[in-house]
């Protein structure tokens, strides 16, 4: 089991996301009052690729582990400043499965859809943190430690201490990708 360590949303388009008490994930929709609730792709470049594309990205989550190592490194990152819905601690996102299921607090429930890719704004907030979460492995393969994305198959009230408990899919698992 996880935690949820802090949760943010933002209205508005902007690269961060104010940290709130406690935020309401909406089945099939994302997070209330967050510029990327909705049915369809509310992401700016997406949206002009293809405004009709379902929504895979309701909801981003991101462990604290990796603000931990970017502060190690001299950056300084906080909970929702990367753009995240849901911080979270004692979860390896990254070595989830595609269609893994986090019950977050008593009710809620996201479907875990792929990885975030990490976009040039990143640099924009902080010169040179892009390439701190985009690297490649031994072998040469991309890298993506930004978060996962998510959509919400049960909606409820989540907020910082509760806890995080993961349902794996059935097998054979399917890798992360970005979405």
């Amino acid at each position: 089991m996880g935690t949820i360590t802090a949760v943010s949303r933002s209205g508005e388009y902007t690269f961060t996301k104010p940290n709130e008490d406690s935020i309401t994930l909406l089945a099939g929709l994302g997070v209330e009052g967050d510029v990327h609730q909705g049915v369809t792709v509310k992401h700016r470049s997406r949206v002009k690729r293809d405004p009709t594309q379902p929504n895979l990205r309701q909801v981003h989550l991101m462990h604290a582990e990796l603000h931990d190592e970017l502060n190690a490194s001299g950056f300084q990152v906080a909970p929702g400043q990367l753009g995240e819905n849901v911080t979270t601690r004692g979860v390896d996102l990254l070595a989830l499965p595609t269609g893994t299921r986090l019950h977050l607090g008593p009710h809620a429930v996201v479907e875990v859809t792929g990885l975030r890719n990490p976009c040039p704004q990143i640099d924009a907030f902080q010169d040179g943190l892009l390439k701190e979460v985009v690297g490649r492995d031994e072998h040469g393969n991309v890298v993506r430690k930004a978060g996962i994305m998510s959509i919400v198959l049960v909606g409820g009230d989540i907020r910082p201490g509760d806890e995080i408990r993961v349902e794996l899919p059935a097998e054979p698992h399917s890798p992360l990708v970005p979405v």
